[in-house]
């Protein structure tokens, strides 16, 4: 998905609204489903439904669980679906458009917590990569292997060959079951180059983490 209309900085918001969430990362142009039941984050999408639409994903380091530290960069999606359960959940997805570095967090007086995203860092974020730029297939593909066989598992390899790279670099990073710090890595990587690379040597690494054993 392109991220028009937002082509430049000034077509980002000024303040953002974010989601501190231990292992649910977003990228540009990837999308992210979320069941919404905690009360403060249901008011966070009553407002920014009605607002930018946009939402600043971002892991939480740990300390306070009702307030957790919050990793230096996050990604910045937009509701680009959203419907309501019977028991009052929100189902959404979010589709990343870009990240941003937490340049400082808001005194606020809404339940959620809001900061000002530094977008400048990022910039290239809004524009589609191209596929040369990005390492080989196949020694993602090799690493991938060696990964899933080890931790035993499931793949869908036709999937992985015909998938375009980018989306194949952000649906690994997102799904295989790294660890909270390497996950912020994959999220502060640079360029998608850059990104690919660190999932590449982290796969190689048998980062070992227990949240889901299947592959999608």
């Amino acid at each position: 998905m392109s991220a028009e209309p937002y082509r430049k900085i000034s077509d980002l918001p000024e303040t953002l609204a974010i989601f501190p969430l231990s292992g649910a990362i977003l990228f540009p142009r990837w999308s992210l489903p979320l069941n919404i039941f905690e009360p403060r984050y249901l008011n966070m999408i009553d407002d920014v439904l009605s607002g930018t639409r946009m939402i600043g994903m971002i892991q939480a380091m740990g300390g306070d669980r009702a307030s957790p530290d919050l990793g230096r960069v996050g990604c910045a999606g937009r509701i680009t679906s959203y419907s309501e359960t019977d028991d009052g959940r929100y189902l959404i997805s979010l589709t990343g458009i870009c990240r941003f570095t937490v340049a400082a967090e808001l005194d606020v007086k809404t339940p959620y917590r809001q900061v000002t995203p530094d977008w400048t860092p990022h910039i290239a974020d809004l524009s589609e990569v191209a596929e040369h730029s990005l390492p080989d297939r196949e020694k993602l593909v090799r690493a991938l292997k060696r990964y899933t066989q080890i931790n035993t598992m499931e793949v869908d390899w036709e999937a992985v060959s015909n998938a375009p790279l980018e989306t194949l670099v952000s649906a690994l990073c997102a799904g295989c079951p790294f660890g909270v710090a390497e996950k912020q890595a994959l999220v502060e990587a640079p360029s998608v180059a850059d990104r690919a690379h660190t999932l590449i040597a982290l796969l190689d690494m048998d980062v070992p983490g227990d949240d889901t054993s299947t592959l999608q």
